[in-house]
């Protein structure tokens, strides 16, 4: 009886727009998917990535990180 109503915001596919459909959450079909897992194995799609400093706070020069002579 007291049910609560969630209303969702239905999105769009993100690769061509049309409605989502269930089966292929969430894009709109099997096509939609493979193009997007396509993008990922690509490298179209990428993480940026932050260059960290070395343990003691400073980067390595160049040359300097295997030297061992």
């Amino acid at each position: 009886m007291n049910e609560i109503v969630r209303k969702t915001s239905i999105k769009p596919c993100p690769i061509c727009g049309k409605a989502m459909d269930v089966a292929f959450k969430p894009f709109c079909s099997k096509r939609c998917a493979d193009i997007d897992l396509n993008r990922w194995l690509t490298g179209v799609y990428a993480v940026p990535v932050k260059d960290d400093e070395d343990e003691d706070g400073t980067r390595p020069a160049d040359g300097d990180e295997g030297d061992k002579s």
